[in-house]
């Protein structure tokens, strides 16, 4: 019995998107709130702009262009704060001076997923925090190295990987698995790899879809509709 309360959730997001941040408070809460499921929670990438080049862009110029130079940003931005003061974030959109291209964020968060447990999510918490509270370039090596040796991966590996091309092509190919799978945007959630919630839900509306899930999983209802 205890073995049909163990859920898996893979999270679609991408580090750099505010609602992904969002989305990722919103679950915790959502977990925290059912003590009795086993939650498993596996991060998967997704890039929101994979054209970016490797040392990043302007952030004001990029922003600029994606949404001109009238009060749009300010109102996105604004909206974004109020939300993030309600979840625990303290977004600092000034503090950010570079648009990074993600990729190698990824392939850390592919890489602490083998690093001990939980080690992925505090990776992908951290680069979110270091990001949007802190202002950091998380496309930079050694912002990358430093929240890697705060969670307590291996410094010396994750820097020599860095170097490399190591999984580039692998997490290139998980975003065009997700891609054809559907998911257009993010945070995505795939509860159980065929149930997903679209978009930085309320905790709550996560809790029920959570529930509902782990209760037929219960029920052997999953298991039937597999067959």
């Amino acid at each position: 019995m205890a073995a049909a309360k163990e859920i898996i959730i893979d999270v679609v997001s991408d580090a750099v998107c505010p609602w992904c941040f969002v989305g990722q408070k919103r679950l915790d809460k959502a977990v925290a709130s059912l003590p009795d499921i086993d939650v498993g929670i596996r991060w998967r990438p997704f890039q929101l702009d994979p054209t970016i080049p490797p040392e990043g862009k302007d952030r004001k110029e990029y922003m600029r262009a994606k949404f001109g130079d009238g009060d749009r940003l300010r109102q996105v931005h604004a909206n974004l704060e109020e939300i993030g003061r309600s979840e625990g974030i303290a977004f600092d959109f000034d503090a950010i001076t570079v648009s990074p291209n993600t990729l190698d964020a990824h392939r850390l968060i592919r890489w602490a997923a083998t690093s001990g447990e939980d080690v992925q999510g505090r990776v992908a918490r951290r680069l979110f925090q270091l990001y949007f509270e802190e202002g950091k370039n998380i496309g930079d090596h050694e912002v990358l190295v430093g929240a890697a040796r705060e969670c307590d991966m291996d410094e010396a590996v994750v820097r020599t990987l860095l170097a490399t091309d190591a999984d580039r092509d692998a997490v290139r190919q998980e975003i065009d698995t997700v891609n054809r799978m559907g998911v257009s945007g993010v945070p995505c959630f795939l509860i159980e790899g065929r149930y997903a919630v679209m978009g930085a839900q309320g905790s709550d509306t996560l809790a029920e879809a959570i529930r509902k899930i782990s209760e037929a999983k219960e029920r052997g209802e999953l298991e039937d509709a597999a067959d």
